[in-house]
């Protein structure tokens, strides 16, 4: 296996040199998403191209985003699922297709709402430092939510508010895995 550096935007890879290209929740950290999306098309072969991205408009708003804000305007960095889906198909012969994904409540891999069943691992610093909207945030904001958070843990408070939570298996927060393929 061969590790590259470059930029979605630029990659150092030749016309259609590779068999898929697989996107994990990095849409919005890409300077320019139209040129990023023209650049995988550029190199794939005939295979697929598989984006895990998120729509918070899609979202129920959980209690994450009352003890940190910040989390819903960062996700608001994302474009609307339409939008991305657009930009895919754009130029292409491509199938695009979006699939939601229902979160497991037992999620091992903590991207931000992750453990949306597990609070807390939100006061757990190395899983914050895995979550680029934590580590992107204000170390203010960031502190003063898991402060208010580990009080409420305490206290019982969080559970009388959020309890209900626990009766679920999975929940739709918004993720989505977008599958583009070619028409045969």
């Amino acid at each position: 296996m061969k590790w590259f550096t470059g930029y979605a935007e630029n990659l150092p890879l030749p016309n259609q040199s590779v068999d898929a290209v697989v996107s994990i929740l990095a849409t919005h950290h890409f300077s320019h998403l139209e040129k990023a999306f023209e650049e995988m098309h550029r190199i794939i072969r005939d295979g697929a191209i598989i984006l895990l991205t998120f729509d918070i408009r899609l979202s129920q708003k959980i209690w994450l985003y009352d003890y940190f804000p910040f989390l819903w305007e960062d996700a608001l960095r994302f474009l609307p699922l339409n939008e991305q889906v657009n930009l895919i198909q754009s130029n292409t012969k491509r199938r695009v297709e979006a699939i939601p994904l229902l979160l497991p409540y037992d999620l091992s891999d903590l991207f931000a709402a992750a453990a949306w069943r597990r609070p807390e691992l939100y006061l757990q610093p190395e899983v914050r430092a895995g979550i680029s909207s934590f580590a992107l945030a204000h170390h203010d904001l960031a502190e003063q939510g898991v402060k208010l958070l580990a009080a409420d843990l305490s206290s019982g408070e969080w559970r009388k508010k959020y309890g209900d939570i626990h009766n679920l298996t999975e929940i739709d927060i918004g993720y989505r895995f977008i599958c583009a393929m070619l028409d045969n």
